[in-house]
């Protein structure tokens, strides 16, 4: 660094006679500072860095305890959230709804006739024969349509459609299909060619025999669709049940109940009936072979019971999964955020006790349903002839589908009870970890006014360093200025002396 001489007529100096030097970043970050020229020959910059470094690192060790402090709660937030789910998974299971008997109902062919249960009442137990000899189908009337010269009005089954001059089958067409009253549905099967007349089909919009009235009645004030006699009445669909032959204008029969066939209105044959409870929907024609509808007594879902379990084990395993990594990440010299959590005690006091349950016996229960492990619910074989897993050795549930079914069989009151017991307890285990309030909330809290009053520490030792910095560069300019003025001060003197001799 340059260094500015003092003239002979000067009898003092400042430090700010002095060219600027090297500069030196504070501490803080915000300001560059500077040191003047150094007559001394020695590394300002360095000298004060060095005496500063045991006070930054201060501020660095506070530092990292703060992102050590929110990289743990953030890690407890997740481990929180997954635990709430788990004790909602266990309430589920203690839930009364999930054990509400119900009736499955099914169909050997579900392609041809497919059957379901309409309502909560239940439907009669049984097995019974189902044959479609017949759909039902739409009626349906042709008419060539061509565009009418004048504004003309079209009445069908009453409701009336206006057409403009000019309108082409498209109009009309989009006209009845859009009106949520009309009786019919419209679609043009052929346009027109060369000026010619298009083709409108109408079809009735319920299937059905229509009456021996007539069906789809047709006028118009201009004369824009005329009956091309392509017409077809449509017809009921025509199934056995268990050898008698019903009749029906839908394809989905529900509501009424079997009996002894009774006279079709116009046929004179068997009216609609249907399995009391059950909604059959015919699909297709069945042949000589008739399709099986098995009405099943009412039970427990045995099904929607396995469903529940193996969802609170799947989210128990990730959540005892994701407590046993960060237990087991040991911390990091160079990464205060790793190994927040590692070998806590309140966690691992928390997952033996959640191990603890998921063997207990429970009391008051009789009947040989009084554990988790009765109903399937284990770590598996971790010692004996079976095979050991690492995921058993490490605590993770395995779910025996052929117990728990075996189980809800023999005894699904008992299972219920168990369940309902062990739900409570596991879910205030849990809870008073997990849920809003609990401990873990607790520990959060308490580490964010940590993390505030280390926030606050942090920016009052920065400006403490700061201030220490920027006094230090200042004697170092000032000594810097002293010694220089000394060295041209002698320089000068010696100049003089040479001129004396």
């Amino acid at each position: 660094m340059s260094t500015q001489p003092v003239s002979s007529g000067t009898s003092g100096t400042s430090s700010s006679q002095y060219s600027t030097g090297d500069q030196l970043t504070s501490l803080g970050g915000s300001n560059s500072l500077q040191v003047t020229g150094l007559a001394s020959g020695l590394d300002t910059n360095a000298i004060v860095e060095a005496l500063m470094a045991a006070d930054q690192q201060q501020v660095t060790n506070v530092t990292n305890q703060q992102s050590g402090l929110t990289a743990m709660n953030t890690q407890l937030t997740s481990i929180q959230n997954a635990l709430q789910t788990v004790a909602n998974d266990a309430q589920a299971l203690g839930n009364p709804s999930l054990f509400t008997p119900t009736q499955t109902v099914s169909s050997t062919n579900s392609t041809l006739v497919s059957a379901s249960a309409n309502g909560s009442a239940g439907a009669v137990v049984g097995s019974y024969q189902v044959g479609v000899q017949a759909l039902a189908s739409a009626s349906q009337r042709t008419f060539s349509f061509t565009s009418p010269s004048s504004a003309d009005t079209v009445t069908i089954d009453g409701q009336q459609i206006s057409l403009a001059a000019g309108a082409s089958a498209d109009d009309l067409v989009s006209a009845i299909n859009s009106n949520s009253n009309s009786s019919v549905w419209a679609t043009v099967t052929q346009e027109s060619a060369n000026g010619g007349p298009a083709t409108i089909v109408l079809s009735d919009r319920q299937t059905g025999e229509p009456p021996a009235s007539g069906y789809i009645a047709v006028s118009d004030t201009a004369g824009a669709l005329t009956d091309t006699g392509d017409d077809v009445a449509g017809t009921d669909a025509e199934y056995t049940i268990n050898n008698t032959t019903y009749w029906s204008s839908s394809n989905t029969i529900s509501g009424a109940s079997l009996g002894a066939s009774t006279t079709h209105p116009t046929q004179g044959q068997g009216a609609q009936g249907t399995i009391p409870g059950v909604t059959l929907n015919l699909n297709g024609l069945t042949g000589s072979t008739p399709i099986t509808v098995n009405v099943s007594s009412p039970s427990v879902n045995s099904s929607g019971v396995q469903t529940a379990v193996q969802q609170f084990i799947t989210d128990y395993n990730s959540a005892v999964s994701m407590i046993q990594t960060q237990l087991s990440t040991p911390p990091s010299s160079s990464d205060p955020t790793v190994g927040t959590l590692y070998g806590d005690s309140d966690l691992q006091q928390l997952l033996s006790s959640m191990r603890e349950q998921m063997d207990a016996t429970l009391g008051g229960l009789t009947g040989g349903v009084t554990s988790m492990l009765n109903v399937g619910v284990s770590t598996g074989a971790t010692t004996g002839t079976g095979a050991v897993s690492q995921n058993s050795l490490a605590g993770d549930l395995t779910l025996d589908t052929s117990t728990l079914t075996s189980a809800l069989q023999n005894n699904a009151s008992g299972v219920q009870k168990m369940f309902t017991s062990w739900s409570i307890n596991f879910s205030n285990l849990v809870n008073n970890e997990a849920a809003p309030g609990g401990d873990i909330t607790t520990r959060i809290q308490g580490d964010d006014s940590q993390i505030s009053y280390l926030g606050d520490q942090i920016s009052n030792m920065q400006s403490a360093n700061t201030q220490k910095e920027d006094a230090l560069v200042q004697q170092f300019a000032d000594m810097e200025a002293a010694l220089s003025q000394s060295q041209s001060t002698s320089t000068w003197l010696t100049q003089q002396l040479s001129q004396l001799g």
